[in-house]
This record gives C-alpha cells, sequence and structure tokens, in this order.
C-alpha cells in the first residue's frame, strides 16, 4: 500500500510571504519520508470543508510546477480538476509539461466539477450537473487524442478542434495516467471503468459497496477490475505529537484489506517537519508492507 500527502490549506502561519519557502521544506521533506505522490486542489476559493472562502489558495498547476522543482520522486495530481476550469487543450497542455519538467511524474486528477461559490464568484460557466458529466467524458476523450500519436482534428458536441498538436508529448508511457475522483455509481465509476487509470473514493461506510459496483462496471465495459487503481480519500492524522500512529496504520490495515491500493489526504500539522519525518520513520514502512 503506499500513502499520498495532500495540501489543500495553505493559510500557515507565516503568511503568504513565506509560502513558497514553506511550501518547497513540506514538500522536500514529504518527498524524502517516502510519500508515494504529493497533491493539491484544483479550486481558487477555499472549500468550507477546510475553512473560510477568503483563505490562502494557490492555483493548482502553478503550484504543481513549483514542487516539482522541489522534489525528486513523488508523482504530481490535483485531487481534482473540475472540467470547468480549463479547456482540455490547455489541460492536457499543462499535465504533459508537468510530466516532461518532472521526469515523468504527472497524474490527470479530474473530475465533474461541483464549486458553485467560486464558479459564479469568478465567472466561470456552470452548467446543469448532466452537461458536467458530458464535459467529463469529452475532456477524458480529448486529452486521450492529444496522448495519443499523430495531430488529428476533435469534434464532440462541446468542442471542435482543428489539429490535436502536442509537442513535445508526455515522457510517461504509454501516457499519464488518468485518476477519476468520485463516487457517483451511474456516471463517475461508469468513466472510471471506461477511461481512468485510478478512482478516488472516500473512506465512507459505503466504501466496499462502491468497489462493487466499479467491478460491475468494469465487467459491462469487458474492463479488468484489478488493473485500475484503487485510491481513497483519508485524512492522515497522527496526532501533533505521533501519538496516533497505531489508529492510522490499523485503519490502514483495513482499507488495503478492501483493496485499496493507495491512501491519499491531508496530514494535520504538515508545516511541522516532524511530523512527516515520523510518517517516513514509522508509518510509510509499516504501510509498505501491506
Amino acid at each position: 500500500m503506499k500513502l499520498g500527502l495532500q495540501i489543500p490549506d495553505f493559510t500557515w502561519p507565516n503568511g503568504a510571504a513565506a509560502l513558497g519557502a514553506d511550501l518547497a521544506a513540506i514538500v522536500r521533506t514529504a518527498d524524502q519520508a517516502g510519500f508515494d505522490s504529493i497533491a493539491v486542489m484544483d479550486h481558487f476559493f477555499q472549500i468550507s470543508a477546510v475553512g473560510p472562502a477568503e483563505n490562502d489558495m494557490l492555483e493548482a498547476y502553478t503550484t504543481l510546477g513549483f514542487i516539482a522543482a522541489h522534489t525528486e520522486r513523488a508523482k504530481l495530481l490535483t485531487v481534482v480538476t473540475g472540467v470547468l476550469y480549463r479547456h482540455p487543450a490547455l489541460l492536457a497542455k499543462a499535465i504533459t509539461t508537468l510530466d516532461v519538467l518532472s521526469g515523468g511524474r504527472a497524474i490527470l486528477g479530474i473530475g465533474a466539477g461541483w464549486n458553485e461559490e467560486e464558479s459564479r464568484g469568478l465567472g466561470f460557466p456552470f452548467p446543469p450537473l448532466a452537461e458536467r458529466f458530458e464535459l467529463l467524458e469529452e475532456n477524458l476523450q480529448y486529452v486521450l487524442q492529444m496522448w495519443a500519436d499523430g495531430d488529428a482534428p476533435f469534434k464532440s458536441k462541446h468542442f471542435d478542434a482543428t489539429r490535436l498538436l502536442n509537442v513535445p508529448q508526455a515522457l510517461s508511457k504509454p501516457r499519464p495516467p488518468i485518476m477519476i475522483g468520485g463516487g457517483g455509481e451511474k456516471k463517475t465509476l461508469r468513466l472510471v471503468a471506461k477511461y481512468a487509470d485510478q478512482c478516488n473514493l472516500f473512506n465512507t461506510p459505503d466504501l466496499e459497496h462502491k468497489l462493487d459496483v466499479l467491478k460491475q462496471h468494469c465487467e459491462n465495459e469487458g474492463r479488468d477490475y484489478g488493473s485500475i487503481t484503487k485510491t481513497v480519500y483519508h485524512i492522515l492524522d497522527i496526532g501533533e505529537d505521533g501519538s496516533k500512529v497505531g489508529a492510522l496504520v490499523e485503519e490502514l490495515e483495513r482499507l488495503n484489506g478492501l483493496g485499496i491500493d493507495v491512501a491519499l489526504g491531508m496530514v494535520p500539522h504538515v508545516h511541522q517537519p516532524s511530523v512527516l519525518e515520523k510518517f517516513g520513520s514509522e508509518v510509510i514502512p509499516a504501510v509498505e508492507k501491506l
């Protein structure tokens, strides 16, 4: 089993002037500790589950490029990009650029998008849910063609492009992995089975049921369920003093028993180096044996 660090909050004690230095120190420590991936949210306003909208929030792909320069091995992704914020050509180009400059460490995390408050606030279109799912599937088709050979045109309900040229191509082969976030049983998990390399579910009481639904979609699509990396979002809390290490490892063992391959989530007190160092010395060695 592997662990991924998500950093959803940038409102830290030293303020915005020190954000660059603080973030660099955090991701270097996480990379050295052995986290398999480092992720940020793709939001422009802070989300209510983390803090007030006015809290500090960095643009995702600029931030991932910065993180790439301060790490050597961890994979880099968003959890997850909403299809509302970027044209798929720009998204594919951003992921490709991140992949090339990081030495092949990019993952595309993508979903239908949900944050109406920031979309309305900044003037992004916020279509109905059914249309957002249309956009999600068309985005997936578009980026897959961008990462394929050739530069043929692309035409769909929402996009009309005459030449999908993408040079240089991504270093990851056959292309950067795609992770679809969300547990919607009719649409999201069907799209995982059809297009994605990874799913990202929440650690909720119905997790095992969601995995069964995904398995059924894989059967319907003729897809090998075992080929999909099962990722779950779970807060990685060991306590400020490390007193919760045992409880976290026990929960990760349970998740692994359900078939979860990666636990990805925020780490409370992440700006304190000792917390991430304890992950490297105690938590990650334990879960790697699972």
